[in-house]
């Protein structure tokens, strides 16, 4: 037999070697092509993500964005509100808007009264008027979703000793006539009574001495007095006074801390704006009168720029907490159509037509630029010489409220104008 030589047994080893290393090489790439696949494989399905730092720079952007938008907005309504002042046509102004749950502005512009020097600030104090009339609409509809009333309800079964025409039209007057201005009551109707001070109470028992113009539900025909029996309906179905029940369902919850409904408040309060009366030569500043604390719901409550912001935000749907939104929608649905009078909101840019729900007025109008046909939800205020105007426009979650310590023709105009310069700064509305 042959046996193996030294120099066989080396070059075994060294092909050994060569296809052991061949073999690790292949084996190596292999894995490598598998990764790149299974890399390639991530990054086709799983979706891109944003870093904490790139969220940190998108948000520095967005509120970077909003207080440049917010200090323009400011700028073009002192500018606008700095105009008014110097031209005479008001002393001062309480302004506040509210955006989504975002409250723009709520700032003052000119005096708190014309003899003195003191400026108006955000939670300077107003007398509101009839801007009060939109809480009595959101409160009853509050108390009907509890199940506490109906709108289809009858005053009499509420106020036994109320008669308005014969019994059968006493029959028919609903709650829902009353806090719709289509009682079939003359135009302002014991308003005088109201500001006599008389109770409402009292007040309710003296309508058999008016003669209806109309079947209820009929016409619009706006009134205080009439009005301001609902205060008296739901005073009898919760045994609450009216004060009761706004402060501890809305006022409270939403903070609205210097809002009040006594005359005794407004006169003790440091922080007031003044009520005015144009005179040959000027302004003149008037004293607080107590006109309308008898009747809550049609224009006793006092409140600031600050406060009028929180409750626009919260009709606007942001407080569900305290009130759902579909629940005190109901207000805002058009009852009973407001006919063509020449009135002021009537003149407004794209008007088309008006009505009127539970304490507030309802506007269909027409974008000038987009020709868009758009809603508002509006009331104005005059009481004590204060003149105020108030704007919703849902389809932009959009609230201007502007509060005046004198009544001036500016209040005419005042919502389409400070509407276009909310326009300008937020296009996107």
């Amino acid at each position: 037999m042959g046996g193996t030589t030294k120099s066989d047994q080396t070059l075994f080893v060294r092909r050994f070697k060569i296809f052991a290393g061949s073999i690790f090489l292949a084996i190596a790439l292999l894995f490598l092509i598998i990764k790149g696949w299974a890399s390639d494989a991530v990054h086709s399905t799983e979706p891109h993500t944003i870093s904490e730092s790139d969220r940190d720079i998108v948000d520095d952007e967005a509120v970077r964005r909003y207080r440049l938008r917010k200090k323009e907005l400011t700028t073009a309504l002192k500018k606008y509100f700095d105009s008014a002042i110097a031209s005479g046509d008001i002393v001062g102004a309480g302004v506040s808007i509210v955006q989504g749950d975002s409250i723009l502005i709520f700032e003052g512009f000119g005096k708190r009264s014309i003899d003195g020097k003191a400026k108006i600030d955000g939670k300077t104090i107003f007398r509101l008027g009839s801007l009060s009339k939109g809480f009595a609409g959101v409160l009853a509809a509050s108390l009907q979703a509890d199940g506490l009333l109906d709108w289809n309800d009858k005053v009499v079964d509420y106020i036994p000793g109320f008669r308005f025409g014969d019994s059968l039209n006493t029959q028919k007057v609903k709650l829902s006539h009353i806090l719709s201005h289509s009682s079939g009551t003359p135009y302002h109707s014991f308003t005088n009574l109201v500001e006599a001070g008389l109770p409402v109470a009292t007040i309710a028992q003296r309508f058999h001495e008016v003669t209806p113009i109309s079947e209820p539900g009929a016409m619009y025909s706006y009134q205080n007095a009439m009005f301001s029996l609902s205060q008296e309906v739901m005073y009898t179905v919760t045994g609450k006074d009216i004060k009761d029940l706004l402060n501890n369902r809305f006022f409270k919850p939403l903070g609205m801390s210097t809002i009040s409904m006594e005359h005794h408040t407004l006169t003790e309060a440091k922080n007031v704006a003044m009520p005015h009366a144009r005179r040959k030569n000027g302004w003149k500043s008037l004293p607080l009168t107590d006109h309308y604390y008898n009747a809550v719901v049609a224009g006793g409550i006092n409140a600031s720029s600050l406060d009028m912001a929180k409750w626009m935000r919260f009709l606007l749907g942001h407080n569900p907490e305290v009130l759902s939104p579909g629940t005190f929608q109901k207000a805002f649905n058009p009852f009973v159509e407001i006919g063509y009078n020449n009135k002021y909101y009537q003149r407004w840019p794209g008007h088309i037509q008006s009505h009127y729900g539970f304490g507030w007025r309802i506007h269909k109008f027409q974008e000038v630029d987009s020709r868009e046909t758009k809603t508002m939800y509006h009331h104005g205020g005059s009481v004590n010489n204060y003149r105020n105007e108030i704007a919703l426009f849902p389809e932009a979650d959009l609230g201007i409220c502007i509060l005046l310590n004198g009544n001036s023709r500016l209040a005419q105009t005042v919502i389409p104008d400070v509407y276009a310069i909310v326009q300008k700064m937020y296009i996107d509305l």
